[in-house]
Order: structure tokens, then sequence, then C-alpha cells
């Protein structure tokens, strides 16, 4: 995966849609300390597609779970990668309520709504095009969800910049959002990146050490939504304020535990609307052995931290390794789940003459 430093190469082709649309692919590089930083995207689902980060030894590895073509994106591995949307995660029984008009959003995981719908953001291919005097490369996506769109109301039009920008110990993925709709409706986004920072195929991300700037999470019933309460991470496996291996309480017998098949909760950041807190560090994911880290910064007031626990083994990565049960690790910065059916959580309504912006950022280094 060779890029010029400094100037995103584009493949216009890269892959092509089941009805013959073309996909591009871009990658884009900056120099780091120990090497190279390299970041691929992809058209379809705007996502990430891949990124190559050397460890403190200067050694390169892929450490983004995915493929090397577009098939496997287009089928079920859509969510690697990718920008989620309209509402990532969970909206109960796929139903909600926005000024007294109920919508129905077609149920795809054990009753509830989930990452969007049947035909989410995630399968899309989006307009793309390169942006200039970002302080790095980057690409601009944009698509237009029009009224009705898996039951979500309103046209609305999203846009995603990712920009590379080298900095001191590697470089920083920033992710910048923004949504407008010409009627009421709710907008949740996240991207769905698995990370392994051992390498892509080495294994389980079970001796990655972890750190949550959380004091709470929002434990979940049998159908993973939050059942309302914002609960203490103190005294549980869920207390990562102070680095901890994912592995080492992930198989406790706890309930939680349990029900989410490992980690995939939600842990609390901030009880107010996403955009209105700064930029700041969330969650902190280092692989010892390699020394490589993956700092993530966001304005949402949630991360949903999820250990991989449902992955089966039937879709087979880059590296020709069957991606099971904790392959990899995603940290996704977003609204709280079923928040358009719980009024005491942060507001993801959005109207019309309103701007929905968002930044999360990976910052990647090896120490």
């Amino acid at each position: 995966m060779g890029a010029r430093a400094g100037s995103p190469q584009h493949e216009p082709d890269w892959g092509r849609t089941a009805d013959g649309a073309p996909v591009g692919r871009w990658v884009l590089s900056v120099p780091g300390p120990r090497g190279d930083v390299r970041v691929a995207l992809a058209d379809h689902g705007a996502r990430l597609q891949s990124v190559v980060l050397p460890g403190r030894d200067g050694r390169e590895a892929e450490v983004l779970l995915g493929f090397d073509g577009l098939d496997p994106y287009a089928g079920k591995g859509r969510s690697f990668g990718a920008t989620i949307g309209r509402f990532a995660n969970r909206i109960a029984g796929g139903r909600f309520e926005l000024d007294g008009e109920t919508h129905e959003i077609p149920p795809t995981d054990r009753g509830n709504a989930i990452h969007g719908g049947p035909h989410p953001f995630s399968e899309k291919v989006w307009a793309a095009e390169a942006l200039e005097g970002a302080g790095g490369p980057g690409v601009r996506f944009v698509l237009v969800s029009p009224d009705g769109d898996n039951g979500f109301p309103g046209t609305l039009r999203v846009q995603v910049d990712y920009v590379l920008l080298p900095t001191d110990d590697g470089a920083t993925i920033r992710m910048t959002y923004e949504a407008a709709a010409d009627a009421p409706t709710v907008v949740n986004l996240t991207n769905h990146a698995y990370w392994n920072l051992a390498g892509d195929g080495s294994g389980t991300v079970d001796g990655h050490v972890v750190t949550v700037a959380a004091e709470r999470f929002l434990p979940v019933d049998e159908t993973g939504l939050p059942t309302g309460e914002l609960r203490g991470v103190a005294g549980t496996p869920f207390d990562f304020r102070t680095p901890r291996a994912v592995g080492e309480r992930v198989d406790a017998a706890n309930e939680q535990l349990l029900r989410g098949k490992g980690y995939d909760h939600c842990f609390v950041l901030s009880e107010h609307p996403g955009g209105t807190r700064p930029v700041d560090l969330a969650v902190t994911v280092e692989d010892p052995g390699s020394g490589r880290v993956l700092q993530v910064a966001t304005d949402q007031p949630g991360v949903q931290v999820f250990s991989g626990g449902s992955l089966s083994g039937t879709l087979v990565g880059r590296a020709g390794t069957a991606y099971g049960p904790r392959a990899g690790l995603a940290v996704e910065t977003q609204a709280f789940p079923d928040s358009p059916n719980r009024p005491e959580f942060p507001s993801t309504v959005l109207r019309p003459g309103e701007v929905f912006r968002s930044t999360t950022e990976f910052r990647l280094s090896a120490r």
C-alpha cells in the first residue's frame, strides 16, 4: 500500500458493487518517527479499510481488521471500518416516536434495529473528493439519505472528513462528521473499526491494555438494549479507569459480560449531547508486545467498547485468518444507544436549520 507522503493516492476502480458501480479507494501517508503511517479509505461505507503502523522497533503491521477486496465489505463484513448511520447502535423494537409520529426501522438484531437498519450507510457508495489545506492528506465523503431511508424521517445530508495528521510520536486520523436534515430526525454516527495493535491475524486482543475515562457505563438487557441505569464502574469488571488487559476479566461470571459476550457496552463520558464537550481523550489501547498505542479522543457523550465476542470465525481477513471471538477491539464514539426512546439520555434529535457536528480522533503512536 504505497502513497507519496502528504498526497492522497486515488484508485478510482478499486472494486465494483453487485450492480456494477465503481468503488474507489484512497491511500494517505505521513512520515512518523519510526516510519510512515499509512491509511486507506474506501468509498463503500466511507470506511477505514487499512491502517499500517510501525511498532517501537520500527516494524510495520496492519492494525485494522479487514479485507483486500470489496466483496466481504459488501456482505457480512459491511461494518468493518465503516461509517455507521443513520443511527449507530440499537433502537428498541426498531421503533421511536418523534413529535407525535411513530417511525419504524426494520429490526435486525434480537428484535431491535441496529446500526441504521437493514440497508445502512455502511453499504452505500459515498461521493468522495480529496481535501486540500487540511494540515495533512484527507478525503471528504458525502451521502444523501432520502426521506424514509430504512424508515427514518427526513432527507439527511451527511459529510465525513478524514484527515491524516503527522504528530511528534506518530499520526492522528481525524474524523469530522456533519449532518443536516430537511425534517426532524435522529442522528447517531460512528466509525466501526476493529483494531488489533499486535497485527491483523495475530490472535486475540486479550493482551491489549485498555484505559477508559469513564466512571459509569450503561448496563444492558438480554437483547443488548440499555436498561436506563447509569451504573458505576467501581468494583466491577467495567472499571478501566486504570489500565487493565481486555482478557483479564472478560470471562468473569458477570451477568453483563455474559449478555455482551464480553464487553459490548456504552461507557458514559458526559451526560450532555455530542458537540457540547471538547474533543478529549476517552480511551487508550496499548499492545505491550509491539508498543503500538491507539488513543481515542471525542466530543461525543459515550463510547461503545466492543471486544468482538460475537465474531464467529465465518469471515477470513486479509491475513488469511478467520476472525473469531476477540480478534479485534472496536471503540465506537457515539451518543447513548436507544436515546430516541429515552428522554433522560442526551438528545439525538436533529431539526431543520440545525447542523450536527462531531469530531473523533484516532491518535496512533508507539512507545
